[in-house]
């Protein structure tokens, strides 16, 4: 009989455990959550909202031998120890596996913030109890997705075409939609700069009779050159150390956006890759989790940790470059149970990793290695330089800089640059003159807003407060997968289907589908969260006021009539337009049902090279949910398939056809 039973959500992770506990300890994996709301009972939702709104559990699809397994698991075992992710999804997880498998009062709740051997021992020997508050929390979090979900998507399906809607990704589509709305109203306005030359330094105009000055119109810009001369007085100069201080670590949703800027990873591919340096990699003769758990947003340390960098630091660098610890600005909302995204060692490297992770893994982990250092060392210091010169009463202003100290640069400054601009001994003397005939007028236009990348858009969020860390990458996923935006220039631009969707939950639902309610909302689930407020009076709150706009906007919205195409049907003669159905867009009959006629698009064949494996030729190919992928034409005679597009350059380690892999080429098993 197995003494003790440890229970995680992950199956690498798993194995890591294992290994640190040793013989006296199974651990095993849920892979995930094993049970959610079923879709019975009152429009599917799987809550019963006359019974304060108890939730129906079913297992999840494929889940019911798994079950079986964990059943038996824990029926040969003395103890369980219940270990699922430190944060209220995985608190929810561990509720839902000690319902479902029938665990009792003998179990324990055990929090792995880091898988190393030392940290995961200690966690065992320190177990707590299911905190219920964090369950209802996300139990309420899940009934309120899953009503506003499941009402609006069914509405937008019936009215729009649109796919789906929902509490959070509704929102964020809306953000996108109010900024392509202030771009398409914004008008240019014309201005001018005047500017300068001394060789290589340039002054800018800036003032007049040293009030701010505005230069509007081509003719403003001659008359103020007209009342220059070629004589510049220095009127004052003014040199300043300056301190920058580090950023603080990285939480999830700063992470995400600066893997964005700095690596071009989605919030996707870089939760998927620190997953994976959370759980467990194997480094030598060890498997180690090489970072903490990456769903935060605290920034805090550990004094563990914060010691041990100050010895890095110290030993490293010298004692002038330990800093001082980061404090969070504005702590609500904050789960400050959780540490910061940091190593889980300094003494691991990223050099001393590299030969272990994948090119993406060691980016990641580089980034976050430098960043928890970095917020512990030094501030870098500058001299900053500000020269006045005054033409005939106007003041021109040059600017400069020299870094005297590095600091956190010293390790940081691949990632944050500090460029030196030293003004010249003849620009450091009070009233002298300096003489140029270069000065330059320039026309420009102000600038509408950008679009939303990524990485902004995640920021937005977070700052409205709208949304928690983990949710930022599928909600990018998902307005992407529901063709509500494109992706142009890395940059979120609605589509007609989003815009069309938006509006119409805008003119129902403006009072819920809006940051301040989105917001406010998070608020009460943290509430709950801590234990001081109920949970059905929230939800009660919510659904008499939701539920009747629904049933209104059932029956006020008018249908989105289907795009024309300016062509006739050729069974009946009527127009024929265009449909959005579960597999895509397609081109029907508007007087369907009555006419069923379909027109058949002529496939394009996309030929990209001959098949490594046959004399036949690798063609581009798409799934039946429209995903491309890579295959030969002699298909099923020849298995070749791929979801990188293959090129014809052969790998030179293993002789393998090397694919293309954003923007590189890479060789498909060596670069695993």
């Amino acid at each position: 009989m197995t003494k003790n039973l440890v229970i995680v959500e992950s199956p690498s992770k798993s194995r890591t455990i294992e290994k640190y506990l040793g013989s006296n300890y199974k651990v095993v994996s849920s892979k995930g959550h094993i049970r959610d709301l079923a879709t019975t009972g009152k429009y599917g939702l799987g809550v019963d909202i006359d019974n304060n709104f108890k939730p129906d559990y079913i297992a999840i699809s494929g889940k019911k031998k798994l079950i079986n397994d964990l059943k038996k698991d824990v029926k040969d075992s003395d103890k369980v120890i219940l270990a699922t992710d430190p944060d209220r999804e995985g608190e929810a997880i561990s509720w839902h596996l000690k319902q479902a498998l029938n665990i009792g009062d003998n179990y324990e709740r055990v929090l792995f913030h880091e898988i190393t051997k030392d940290k995961v021992i200690e966690a065992i020997k320190n177990p707590i109890k299911i905190d219920n508050n964090l369950v209802k929390s996300q139990e309420t979090r899940r009934i309120l997705d899953r009503i506003i979900g499941f009402r609006l998507s069914k509405l937008m399906q019936s009215k729009t075409g649109g796919k789906s809607a929902g509490r959070v990704q509704s929102v964020a589509l809306k953000l996108i939609v109010d900024r392509e709305r202030e771009i398409e109203a914004f008008v240019a306005e014309e201005y001018y700069t005047i500017t300068a030359h001394f060789d290589d330094i340039n002054a800018a105009l800036f003032n007049y009779d040293h009030k701010d000055i505005e230069i509007k119109s081509e003719e403003q810009a001659n008359e103020i050159l007209d009342s220059l001369s070629n004589d510049f007085k220095i009127e004052s100069v003014e040199q300043k150390k300056k301190s920058k201080k580090s950023k603080p670590p990285f939480i999830t949703s700063t992470m995400q956006q600066d893997a964005s800027n700095k690596l071009g990873f989605s919030a996707k591919k870089t939760m998927s890759i620190a997953q994976k340096l959370y759980e467990g990699m194997d480094v030598g003769n060890e498997t180690v989790g090489l970072i903490t758990y990456m769903r935060t947003d605290s920034i805090r340390l550990s004094d563990e940790f914060i010691k041990q960098a100050y010895a890095y630091i110290d030993k490293t660098y010298g004692s002038e470059y330990v800093g001082y610890t980061k404090k969070a600005k504005n702590t609500e909302n904050v789960q400050d149970a959780h540490e910061a995204i940091r190593p889980t060692s300094i003494n691991r490297t990223p050099e001393e990793m590299k030969k272990y992770l994948t090119s993406d893994e060691y980016k990641l982990y580089k980034m976050i290695y430098y960043r928890a250092l970095a917020s512990l060392m030094a501030d870098s210091k500058v001299n900053a330089t500000t020269v006045i010169l005054d033409n005939n009463n106007y003041q021109f202003k040059i600017t400069g800089q020299e870094l005297i100290y590095d600091g956190y640069l010293k390790v940081y400054g691949d990632y944050e640059s500090s460029e030196d601009k030293i003004l010249p001994d003849r620009f450091m003397k009070k009233d002298d003159i300096l003489t140029t005939s270069d000065i330059e007028k320039k026309q420009h236009f102000t600038q509408p807003p950008s679009r939303y990348t990524e990485a902004k858009l995640i920021k937005e969020m977070e700052e409205l407060g709208i949304g928690r860390p983990s949710t930022y990458a599928k909600i990018m996923d998902t307005i992407r997968q529901r063709n509500y935006v494109t992706v142009e220039e890395k940059k979120f631009k609605p589509t007609e289907i989003g815009i069309t969707t938006t509006d119409k939950l805008q003119e129902f639902f403006s009072d819920i589908i809006n940051v301040k309610y989105t917001a406010q909302m998070e608020t009460d689930l943290d509430v709950i969260a801590d234990g001081k407020l109920n949970e059905v009076k929230v939800l009660r709150e919510f659904y008499d006021k939701f539920e009747p706009e629904v049933k209104k906007a059932f029956g006020e919205m008018e249908k989105t009539p289907p795009k024309e195409t300016g062509e006739i049907c050729p069974s009946c003669g009527s127009k024929l337009v265009i449909r959005k159905g579960k597999f895509g867009e397609f081109t029907a009959c508007s007087n369907y049902p009555e006419c069923k006629y379909i027109k058949k698009e002529e496939k394009k064949v996309v030929e990209i090279m001959p098949c490594p494996k046959c004399n036949g030729t690798i063609i581009e190919r798409k799934t039946k949910r429209g995903k491309i992928f890579y295959g030969c034409n002699n298909y099923p005679k020849c298995d070749f398939a791929s979801w990188d597009k293959p090129s014809t350059v052969i790998c030179t380690k293993c002789n393998t056809n090397l694919v293309e892999k954003n923007g590189k080429l890479v060789c498909p098993n060596c670069d695993k």
